[in-house]
């Protein structure tokens, strides 16, 4: 497989599918037994090779505020820049920098403990201790793990606005939502190999076979599947949002208020939303 530079490629796959195994490839922190790796041009089988990677390619671990250390946030955030052995000003601009990245001001959590912050922020100055290396590419196992619905949707706006600001990001979830949301292409894993890729839309089609290897399908494109299937002549096809198929069930009801045949459909809709839970 291939991660392109510039693009959001998400990973799915059942719990024991490899895909935190190959995140911690990304950047050398586990070096190949046998077969390859490149990132950025270079070979990760090389210890030398995946030394100068580990600064350009930023791992974000699931729960990464339990990795903070330091007596203050500015402290813990400047640990990175520090072992790159950059000046003092460099390090202090990137501290500043990165913490702005992630939504924190440096003159009101900088001399903090990061440990009396909430958890939210202090999940944000983990992502910022990884900023301050200025990687180029972003990869985050779970990133939204534990963190309630506001705090999820917070997270995704601020992984796709570092998307959007030239980062590339492979991003491991469990939540095939959010991969439908966010992400260029999506990799589907089954025991350690590529079981399936292509853009969300063409993944997402395949409702069968990702049934197969214990995996769902975004819940909107789970109600369209399963009304397409009640008979309901849903139209648009491709991959559904909770507003496209709420548009079209609505085009529906108004386009065909007046045919008998509408009741029933409308009807087989509530059904089929009770049984999908949606």
């Amino acid at each position: 497989m291939t991660v392109r530079r510039g693009e959001f490629l998400g990973l799915a796959g059942h719990t024991g599918s490899g895909k935190s195994t190959l995140v911690q490839h990304l950047n050398g922190l586990i070096r190949p037994q046998e077969g390859s790796i490149c990132a950025l041009g270079l070979d990760l089988s090389n210890k030398k090779d995946a030394a100068a990677v580990k600064a350009k390619v930023g791992v974000v671990f699931q729960y990464p505020e339990r990795q903070l250390f330091a007596e203050t946030v500015a402290q813990d955030v400047a640990f990175g820049p520090h072992n790159l052995g950059l000046p003092q000003d460099e390090v202090d601009r990137r501290v500043e920098s990165s913490l702005s990245r992630v939504g924190l001001d440096l003159t009101t959590v900088g001399d903090k403990s990061p440990f009396e912050l909430s958890g939210g922020q202090q999940r944000r100055v983990a992502f910022a201790g990884v900023l301050a290396m200025e990687p180029e590419v972003l990869a985050l196992d779970e990133p939204m793990a534990g963190l309630d619905p506001a705090a999820r949707r917070d997270f995704l706006e601020l992984i796709d606005r570092l998307h959007r600001d030239g980062l590339t990001v492979v991003m491991v979830s469990h939540s095939m939502d959010d991969l439908a949301n966010c992400c260029d292409r999506i990799v589907v894993m089954n025991e350690g190999a590529v079981f399936a890729e292509g853009t969300p839309a063409q993944v997402f089609a395949h409702a069968d076979e990702l049934k197969s290897i214990g995996l769902g399908v975004p819940a909107a494109q789970r109600m369209a599947l399963a009304l397409a299937e009640a008979g309901v002549p849903l139209r648009r096809g491709g991959l559904y949002t909770v507003e496209s198929l709420a548009d079209e069930l609505a085009d529906l009801l108004i386009g065909r208020s007046d045919g008998p045949s509408n009741v029933a459909d409308i009807a087989k809709s509530k059904t089929v939303a009770r049984e999908e839970g949606c």
